[in-house]
């Protein structure tokens, strides 16, 4: 940086942006608790105090001596290029704040605590009548907020370019078109093919010791749990509550073995990115990671690419046969490999195999961008939802537990770019891990060893470290030597899926 602490004008700033982020951080605090230990009853409460947290942070943001600091520092041209970066991403979030009037955005916090509040009791209560309301406002919510930014050509494009900065519905409708044409036949013909042996995944498996393995090799990736800890929730997630808490979630099933691996392998991936970010800009606006599908890509690589891999399998089945003993023991580590990949179309996004899994991702980006552009109705959403799945997946859900109730993130946050991010994040992870195996050649075989120092140390150097410091399409291009494009991914699923179901 070209200046030291003489400088007022930038110590201002970093003092700001490093209460910008620890404000945030005591209302991620609030979101994690209300998805872990809160109790029932406190549900209204909740929802007040991150209304009220979320009020707070947006004075904060939108405070006009700040927007006079940002003037000030914005008028110089010696900064370096990573406070120039800086400058231009805070400008850009305090600009977009203050378009945000402060009792809407209390409103828009509180509706959502208490969305997500009824959706917890809603959901196993197959009760979506119940959540039509809470809909209704969260849609008429998301369109105003996108309504403060007439810039953008739809509200969808709106929310997508807040989830990853620069891309459109135009460049999404392109990739999905393309893994359209290319996904369906190749389902078709697995699902044509004879399924692998996936019973003894359902046995009976203790939880603590699903738990415990889980964790091992979340620490084995490099997750850091002085800086972090793993606790159980109905829908993972993972969370940055201070500049060096990052914690994870998971979930568990007595009667089948991947629930909480892949989900806390998952979630991992998450933080290891964001525990990876240069500690230089931790507190401040390039303090995390870049977008949504780079996030992604990061939690589908540590989850698919390494973990679902042959490789993963020659190194973890032995501790898993040891740990599980009765249940595994008319079970080979070809059978576990052959498992875990089985792909078949199903109904659950979170449980779905990475073969089908874009599906599940099309359809919802399909429901938001009708719901977002009004022909379809939030009353007439489960039933479109059914029918989606029948289009997609020929699957018609026996109730909304497992259809339009499935996922949190229409009930606990708005509606729009919610998704798409998921199916960039599975083009990315193996753009990047192609990178990655192209400067490792070791890779597998380290693998194979339960070593993946040298992978976590690549990834962090290249992709964790810079946080925000460039664009998304900037830092794809970077790492990989190229714009993002979905050659990589198809190459992987087709060598993976014809040869575990023997295609030609």
């Amino acid at each position: 940086m070209t200046t030291g602490h003489a400088d007022t004008t930038w110590d201002s700033l970093t003092r700001h942006w490093q209460e910008l982020s620890d404000l945030g951080g005591v209302g991620a605090v609030l979101g994690w608790d209300q998805s872990t230990f809160l109790p029932p009853a406190a549900a209204e409460g909740r929802a007040r105090q991150q209304a009220l947290m979320a009020g707070i942070r947006h004075a904060r943001a939108t405070d006009a001596a700040y927007g006079t600091l940002l003037d000030a520092a914005q008028a110089r041209s010696d900064w370096s290029p990573v406070q120039q970066r800086m400058l231009t991403v805070a400008r850009r979030e305090f600009e977009e704040a203050t378009r945000f009037p402060a009792a809407f955005v209390q409103a828009f916090s509180q509706h959502t605590g208490e969305s997500y509040s009824a959706w917890v009791e809603a959901r196993p209560a197959n009760d979506f009548g119940r959540m039509v309301p809470y809909l209704e406002k969260t849609l008429d919510l998301s369109l105003q907020a996108a309504a403060y930014f007439p810039e953008f050509a739809s509200p969808m494009d709106y929310f997508i370019d807040q989830s990853d900065e620069g891309m459109t519905s135009e460049v999404v409708d392109r990739v999905f078109a393309e893994l359209r044409a290319a996904l369906v036949p190749l389902v078709e013909a697995v699902a044509q093919a004879p399924a692998p042996r996936t019973d003894f995944l359902l046995r009976l498996y203790p939880v603590a010791k699903q738990l415990q393995l889980g964790q091992r090799i979340a620490l084995a990736y490099g997750y850091d749990t002085s800086r972090g800890r793993q606790d159980l929730t109905a829908h993972p997630f993972m969370t940055r509550v201070g500049d060096q808490d990052v914690r994870i979630t998971t979930r568990v099933k007595e009667n089948d073995l991947t629930e909480a691996l892949y989900s806390t392998l998952h979630e991992t991936g998450h933080a290891l990115y964001e525990q990876g970010v240069a500690a230089d800009l931790l507190g401040t606006p390039l303090g995390g990671g870049v977008s949504s599908g780079v996030h992604e890509s990061q939690s589908r690589l540590w989850e698919n690419l390494v973990g679902r891999s042959r490789a993963f399998w020659a190194a973890y089945f032995p501790m898993f046969r040891d740990a599980f003993p009765d249940q595994l023991a008319d079970v080979t580590e070809d059978e576990m490999y052959h498992a875990v990949n089985a792909a078949q179309r199903s109904l659950i996004r979170t449980d779905a195999d990475e073969l089908t899994y874009n599906l599940h991702v099309i359809t919802r980006y399909d429901l938001e961008r009708d719901l977002l552009s009004g022909q379809l109705a939030v009353r007439d959403l489960a039933g479109a939802w059914h029918a989606a799945y029948q289009t997609n997946l020929g699957l018609h859900a026996p109730s909304d537990v497992d259809g339009v109730l499935q996922d949190v993130h229409w009930y606990g946050g708005g509606i729009g770019g919610a998704f798409q991010g998921y199916t960039l994040g599975n083009v990315l992870s193996a753009q990047f891990y192609a990178a990655a195996q192209q400067a490792l050649p070791g890779l597998a075989s380290d693998t194979a060893r339960g070593e993946f120092t040298a992978l976590h140390g690549w990834l962090r150097e290249h992709v964790y470290a810079p946080g925000g410091t460039f664009k998304p399409a900037e830092l794809v291009q970077r790492v990989t030597g190229e714009p993002m494009n979905v050659g990589p991914y198809l190459t992987y699923l087709r060598g993976k899926y014809m040869a575990l179901y023997g295609l030609h």
